[in-house]
């Protein structure tokens, strides 16, 4: 199979997978998270002139937030039932300095220089080629702007592989979890100053996430028995315990935010 097979392969999975969990992705409560969009925008430094780009948006949680400060906010998600929910949410917000693209993160339709800040939340894990996805992020950065990516990272490859494992059964679209020194990587080999690192966590409950999931025939059940076993042993890098009968655990996520050079 060829690269060009693969990557369009890939591309389709991404958008059968976000066109089922559009609505729920927007609903679940974890994703706006109050003091989560605290620390993005912490490190983000939005300000009143800024001219935003948010990679990967979804259905614009973030990116309205960012319209709540910024001068203007652009939204790209290869998803359109994705962008069908981020207009809707702009709506219900009378919000009027937002616009929505369908767009590939790796092939972006704008010209170099365009935006203050660069941003990207919970996609660096689908991505085939993220070095290609960030030199882009740059590309439309200007001068002395900022690049942030926020998404789930590895401690160890040990449990890089055990987390990779479960995930990729939960979410046929997810390719790796990063590491951390690997994320690091990919800033210094893009030419930028930094990054500052901030880290969060993603508390869910499994149940709930499973709800909001499309897994494959059989997969949930695998899913379960794997957390089960996980409880007290935490071989995926997430602390799953149990909650009043239920597994609760927690997405490890790394803010990095730098400066592309004046």
């Amino acid at each position: 199979m060829s690269q060009a097979s693969d990557t369009e392969g890939h591309r389709q999975r991404i958008v059968d997978q976000f066109t089922r969990q559009a609505v729920p992705f927007r609903e679940m409560p974890a994703h706006s998270n109050e003091d989560a969009f605290r620390l993005v925008l912490q490190a983000c430094k939005v300000s009143a002139s800024d001219r935003v780009l948010d990679l990967a948006c979804g259905p614009g949680l973030t990116a309205c937030e960012f319209a709540e400060l910024a001068a203007h906010v652009t939204g790209v998600d290869l998803t359109p039932a994705m962008i069908e929910q981020a207009r809707a949410l702009q709506s219900s917000k009378g919000l009027d300095n937002l616009a929505w693209q369908v767009g590939d993160v790796g092939a972006l339709p704008f010209p170099d220089n365009s935006f203050s800040l660069v941003f990207t939340r919970y996609s660096f894990h689908h991505l085939l080629d993220p070095k290609l996805v960030l030199a882009e992020m740059v590309r439309v950065c200007e001068p002395g702007g900022r690049v942030v990516v926020v998404d789930v990272y590895s401690v160890s490859p040990e449990q890089a592989a055990a987390y990779d494992q479960v995930e990729l059964l939960r979410d046929p679209s997810h390719v790796r979890a990063l590491g951390l020194d690997e994320l690091e990587g990919l800033f210094d080999d893009a030419g930028l100053e930094g990054p500052t690192i901030t880290f969060d966590k993603l508390g869910v409950d499994l149940e709930e996430l499973l709800a909001a999931s499309f897994p494959n025939p059989g997969a949930a059940d695998e899913i379960r028995r794997i957390f089960t076993q996980d409880l007290g042993v935490d071989r995926l890098g997430v602390g799953a315990h149990p909650v009043d009968g239920r597994i609760r655990f927690a997405f490890p996520l790394v803010i990095l935010a730098a400066q592309k050079p004046a």
